[in-house]
């Protein structure tokens, strides 16, 4: 999938832009996979429209004047999506007018350079616009679009002045000879020691990427094992309330880096082990389809290792990932150096892994195989049938099964089929996507 373009909602508190945020996401034609036993943030999700997919952000509000700490975090998270992104939707309430705040966060915006899109919210009633609706043209950004999150009026004009706005036939950054890797996890995991050793080690140059966070670097490395990009981002912070919007904020920036990205290396800390901030991110790598493996620095650190520590590690880890259970382990060090050079090797595996195609011939080869071995389920003395199965899309690989009907695919046959093709296409580190279509029912890719 190529970058999806980076449109954040923002505007001062309580004027509807959480609800507006609901009404855009639920406008998405394919339903985002909730993945068991991963919390999610809603703050950033795709949103769909005229057959093109964007990124929306809920920046929560701004309050543009105040030293209270948890709004002064918002407004940090609202100018990094602001930073990010190529267009901006600034939200505004009919019911209160142009506040001085609007005006604030207006001149803000404009400072920005961005192509900005004045949304004036809670126009519930159908009609004419209210009389206070016009005032908003003080503002200075052009013709208002009057919205009712609420009630769904107006928003398709909203997002086509917002697509209008977008070139969606922008080159990417980087030519697909690179592999862009997302380098994740926790502060003080060693993300940046990782990426400063590797760098190091190529003497490459880091650069700072227009439209990529300010504080994100990327690194750019071409060595005999190949051409990557390792994008290194701010990690998760620990929640307590004052602390709950920097975690956002990091949260937030770590999807930011997982949508630009091929691979997912998820960091973990061995002396600390696998906590809840690894699920919310490594679950957000597995619903966007990336390829993943999970990197567990600071192995040196690790007291009284034998034989069998590392396997008695893996097998707890396991247990953490059962949601990504395709995810391999490399145990390294990035201060000592120790089993960093396999990480690039890996890096490539997955990523081929998460790009394969497969021909039909080979998967119909393995259906029947794996149906003679196992056979499909039958509910009321009907049986069912899979007559034949296709792969649809790659990033990550989804395969399409055709069957006469569609409620007999229980859960378990459907997981023991992915347990079959991972095992014959050996597809480490990627998910698997099932689609389950009946016979004459129409598939558009």
């Amino acid at each position: 999938m190529a970058n999806r373009p980076i449109v954040a909602v923002v505007g001062r508190p309580n004027v509807g832009k959480s609800t507006l945020f609901n009404k855009l996401i639920g406008q998405r034609l394919s339903i985002v996979e909730d993945t068991p036993g991963v919390t999610r943030d809603r703050i950033y999700a795709p949103c769909e429209w005229r057959s093109k997919e964007i990124m929306l952000v809920d920046t929560g509000g701004i309050e543009p004047f105040s030293d209270d700490i948890i709004l002064s975090q918002m407004r940090r998270q609202a100018q990094l999506a602001i930073d990010s992104a190529e267009v901006i939707i600034l939200v505004t309430d009919v019911r209160t007018g142009v506040t001085a705040n609007d005006e604030e966060v207006a001149t803000m915006l404009l400072k920005s350079g961005k192509p900005i899109v004045l949304c004036v919210n809670k126009v519930d009633g159908l009609g004419d616009v209210p009389p206070e609706y016009y005032e908003f043209y003080n503002l200075g950004l052009g013709d208002p679009i009057a919205v009712s999150s609420t009630h769904g009026h107006g928003t398709g004009d909203l997002l086509d002045a917002v697509y209008d706005l977008i070139d969606f036939d922008k080159e990417e950054e980087y030519d697909d000879e690179y592999i862009k890797v997302a380098v994740i996890g926790k502060p003080n995991v060693g993300k940046s020691s990782l990426v400063n050793r590797i760098a190091g080690e190529e003497k490459v140059i880091v650069s700072n990427i227009a439209g990529t966070t300010r504080d994100a670097t990327d690194t750019v490395i071409d060595n005999e094992f190949g051409k990557y990009v390792f994008i290194d981002t701010a990690g998760i912070r620990r929640k307590n309330k004052v602390e709950e919007s920097i975690e956002r904020y990091s949260v937030l920036r770590s999807y930011m880096a997982i949508d630009r990205s091929d691979v997912c290396v998820i960091m973990i800390d061995a002396t600390e082990g696998f906590t809840e901030q690894d699920s919310k991110i490594a679950g957000y790598a597995h619903e966007q389809g990336k390829a993943s493996i999970v990197v567990v620095n600071k192995w040196d650190a690790v007291e009284d290792k034998d034989g069998r520590t590392m396997d008695e590690y893996r097998k707890k880890l396991e247990q953490d990932f059962s949601f990504m259970s395709y995810v391999p382990f490399l145990f390294i060090s990035a201060k000592t150096g120790q089993r960093v050079n396999k990480l690039y090797e890996m890096i490539k595996f997955v990523h081929e892994k998460n790009a394969i195609r497969v021909s039909t011939g080979m998967l119909n080869d393995m259906l029947s195989y794996a149906t003679a071995r196992v056979q499909p389920p039958s509910d009321k003395g009907k049986r069912l049938k899979i007559y034949y199965m296709t792969q649809a899309s790659t990033k990550p690989p989804t395969f399409v099964c055709f069957v006469n009907k569609a409620e007999l695919f229980h859960f378990s046959y459907k997981r023991y089929l992915e347990n079959q093709i991972r095992e014959t296409f050996d597809l480490t580190g990627t998910p698997v996507r099932m689609i389950t279509r009946e016979k004459g029912e129409k598939f558009n890719k």
